[in-house]
């Protein structure tokens, strides 16, 4: 190595700036011989010349297109090496993580519109699933009301990942379900029975399509239901007082549990 004064070449930090690299990364590269710099002052400053300035261009574009340095000193010192070998193969990686982004692009494009819409389907595919008692206004007022809630993130993440196949077998349930509340009802199925107890049950498992659900949680849906007119119609659609007889059996269960609807909260 020569010595030289500054004004000879450029010095660490000048070249740390101008190649927007670490200084870090500069001596890692002198340390291991990819990058020395060919001058020092008296002073013991290494100073970069014009010619290791080049080098250094080329190192900090392989670099960003992701060879490792193993790779990048043979492109530049070995004779043998096939370069356009090289490069195409690195192309080729460079054009799989492309495509990986994009698909992860869109994943979060829905994410995005899960969360600010609830369900990713047309209203007339709400219609077809969900019956032409089905209100498409309600994601948007379950928003309004849960939309800073844990419950609200889950479904929206839940709802990102559904297509159309999907959602049907959701619907699916929520309809069979209506119907074994509906026949409950009238074949006279006590609050407190067993048998209610199961329909209970069910009811949070079907649920748990949107979230999981507490049964505090599902006493706050029950009065919801019963109180809501939007929600009361549904549910005595399928059987006139279904909303207030289903909010009675959930009342009920969560008694047995020891939980006080009169008390409970949304947790």
């Amino acid at each position: 190595m020569l010595e030289a004064t500054e004004a000879d070449g450029l010095t660490v930090g000048q070249v740390s700036t101008r190649l927007d690299v670490t200084v870090r990364a500069l001596h890692h590269w002198d340390e291991i011989g990819l990058a020395r710099p060919s001058l020092r002052t008296a002073a013991g400053y290494r100073l970069y010349t014009a010619g290791d300035l080049e080098r250094l261009h080329r190192i900090v574009v392989y670099r960003e297109i992701g060879l490792g340095l193993d790779r990048i000193r043979a492109v530049l010192d070995d004779p043998t090496t096939d370069v356009p070998g090289a490069l195409r193969a690195q192309r080729s990686q460079i054009a799989d993580r492309i495509e990986r982004l994009q698909r992860l692009g869109a994943g979060l494009d829905r994410m995005i519109d899960a969360h600010e819409g609830g369900l990713l389907l047309t209203v007339e595919q709400q219609a077809e699933l969900f019956g032409s008692r089905w209100n498409p206004d309600w994601t948007a007022q379950a928003r309004q009301r849960y939309g800073d809630t844990a419950q609200w993130l889950e479904f929206a993440e839940r709802s990102a990942a559904r297509g159309l196949e999907e959602w049907r077998a959701v619907a699916d349930a929520v309809a069979g379900l209506d119907r074994a509340l509906g026949d409950a009802m009238d074949r006279g199925v006590a609050p407190g029975s067993p048998e209610a107890g199961r329909l209970v049950e069910r009811h949070r498992e079907v649920f748990a399509s949107y979230f999981p659900l507490t049964r505090q949680m599902q006493v706050c849906l029950g009065r919801r239901y019963e109180a809501d007119p939007a929600f009361a119609a549904h549910y005595d659609g399928v059987r006139a007082g279904l909303a207030a007889w289903f909010r009675r059996i959930v009342d009920a269960d969560a008694r047995a549990h020891g939980i006080d609807p009169d008390t409970a909260t949304w947790q």
